[in-house]
């Protein structure tokens, strides 16, 4: 699995939501990745190594226009 992880992505992962989604997209990246359904909205934190063998495709890979600027 890459771990050329960015914020914008979309993600499949290997369990469902409670709420029927499968669907994720990356907010936040550090020491944990933070994913937010596709579905209902809801964020979650998971550990990098987690994030990794949870997901189970890339659905769409964010480019470099699609990233949020750090421009205050």
């Amino acid at each position: 699995m890459p771990s050329d992880v960015r914020v914008g992505d979309v993600v499949q992962m290997r369990k469902a939501h409670p709420c029927g989604s499968d669907q994720w997209r990356v907010y936040r990246i550090g020491a944990d990745i933070g994913i937010q359904c596709l579905g209902c909205g809801r964020r979650v934190l998971l550990v990098r190594r987690q994030f990794e063998r949870a997901v189970k495709k890339w659905l769409h890979r964010a480019t470099a226009s699609e990233l949020p600027s750090d421009q205050g």
